[in-house]
């Protein structure tokens, strides 16, 4: 089953974390997915550099930085492709974002008949 994992951090507290180790650790979890078949992630820029695009009655508003004022915002994501929940959340345990904020994970929708 694939499953996305999600990454909400706190960029405050990400960016004031040790990079040297932050970075190596980053790269040993990325060394771990590919030794096990998985695929990597996708890093995003700081939601300060975000635009958001909403429309409804019959008019778009756009509107420059993060989607909402919260602790964590949207970092990044991976995907993996495991036999269970489980081992989707033993990923993202892992996942060195972790120690910021949260890790989402959501299975990802199978879109043939009777799935």
């Amino acid at each position: 089953m694939r499953y996305m994992m999600l990454i909400h951090h706190d960029e405050a507290a990400l960016a004031a974390a040790p990079q040297k180790e932050l970075w190596a650790d980053y790269a040993a979890f990325n060394e771990a997915l590919a030794k096990a078949g998985l695929s990597g992630g996708e890093r995003l820029e700081p939601s300060a550099k975000s635009t958001i695009v909403r429309t409804g009655d019959g008019r778009a508003e756009i509107l420059d930085g993060p989607y909402a004022d919260t602790r964590e915002q949207f970092a990044g994501y991976f995907f993996v492709d495991v036999p269970s929940l489980e081992e989707a959340v033993a990923w993202a345990r892992r996942c060195p974002s972790s120690r910021f904020g949260t890790i989402e994970v959501r299975p990802v929708h199978d879109p043939r008949p009777g799935n």
